[in-house]
């Protein structure tokens, strides 16, 4: 055999040698792709993503996009050849799989988490588009969660009403822990209560919930490492809102969409509209009083919103820096910082007036 021939096929053997590793050689990594976006003001599979019923409610016109990200599951094995795609590609990114699923997370962990985000981002976005509007809200602090095998199962329930503890009232959640962990231990402590059937009934026929009981919890030692006691339980809040708001929208998790959600939502209860037919989407979690917080792959959704035709895009303040470091090409940037920012530059949008625009920098 000619000795070029033979080295070109020693070439061609090494070369089909590397590409079958690059494709049987998984890696630890995972993929992040722009998702989907939603409008909030419209339909999502036959049905208005906002349902409002017992409020009057008004035409709306443009667009208040949620965006997403899509991430491969926790347990695909990404090989060479799709790693280095996608660090090549430039609407894709590609990340350390512990990134994406730290300590271990299952994909079945993962959806139950992002699942719980999604249903609280959805509470805190009525409730700030209410107070927005000035609209009262009756809050109180539930047992959001029972763990399994501590001294609370059994004795304590998800959607308790928390009056008190040792006779203490609690305003907040975080004030159930402060009082627990006073205790050593070992130590009782005493939860006034109105039992979950007794205050869904009472809601049910918009009445306050009345009577409550006591129950004794005994203290337990972390297992954080720590001597702090605890009693397995997690303190939240539950709402009462004075007319219906169903948010309808499946297979979406996490918190990042409650900015547009609280938005929707006050376009829809107030005359006139937001956007003045304008196509703006954003992204950004939202607590109970307004404030706008950051959230993961701000890339990949700027390249969504692009994608699907936004031409603004709702910002939060802490991933400026971030999403102004590569802006698609027609997408105008707009910093928020609370739903306050957000309506206020919408109504500069509707109106034309987009020269003092708050404005992202890499800075």
């Amino acid at each position: 055999m000619p000795r070029r021939t033979a080295t070109m096929l020693a070439s061609t053997l090494v070369l089909i040698a590397l590409l079958c590793a690059g494709v049987f050689i998984p890696v630890p990594y995972a993929e992040m792709s722009p998702g989907p976006t939603v409008n909030t003001l419209g339909d999502a599979n036959g049905e208005p993503v906002l349902h409002i019923e017992g409020r009057k409610t008004y035409p709306t016109t443009g667009h208040l996009n949620m965006t997403t990200v899509r991430v491969t599951g926790a347990d695909y094995k990404m090989n060479v050849v799709e790693a280095v795609y996608g660090w090549l590609s430039h609407d894709n990114i590609v990340v350390p799989h512990n990134t994406l699923y730290p300590d271990g997370k299952t994909e079945e962990q993962s959806t139950q988490e992002n699942a719980e985000e999604f249903s609280q981002s959805q509470e805190s976005a009525k409730v700030a588009a209410l107070k927005e509007e000035n609209i009262p809200v009756t809050s109180r602090v539930v047992v959001a969660a029972v763990v399994k095998d501590s001294p609370s199962e059994g004795a304590l329930h998800a959607g308790d009403v928390i009056k008190a503890v040792d006779g203490e009232t609690v305003e907040a959640p975080p004030d159930v822990a402060e009082i627990v962990t006073k205790h050593k231990p070992g130590e009782d402590v005493v939860f006034t209560i109105v039992p979950a059937k007794v205050a869904e009934a009472a809601e049910k026929a918009g009445k306050e919930p009345e009577g409550s009981e006591n129950v004794t919890v005994r203290t337990v030692k972390s297992d954080e490492g720590d001597d702090r006691a605890i009693v397995g339980i997690q303190a939240g809040t539950d709402h009462t809102f004075p007319f219906e708001i169903d948010i309808k929208l499946a297979d979406v998790g996490g918190p990042s969409a409650g900015l547009m959600f609280a938005l929707g939502i006050v376009d829809k209860i107030t005359p006139g509209d937001l956007t003045g037919g304008k196509f703006v989407a954003g992204t950004g979690t939202i607590d109970d009083n307004g404030k706008v917080g950051p959230i993961g792959g701000i890339g990949m959704k700027l390249v969504g919103a692009r994608d699907a035709g936004a031409r603004y895009f709702l910002t939060p303040d802490e991933n400026c820096a971030a999403a102004a470091s590569d802006i698609p090409d027609g997408l105008t940037l707009v910093r928020v910082k609370n739903i306050k920012d957000a309506t206020a530059s919408l109504e500069k949008i509707k109106g034309g007036d987009t020269g003092d625009l708050p404005s992202c920098s890499t800075r």
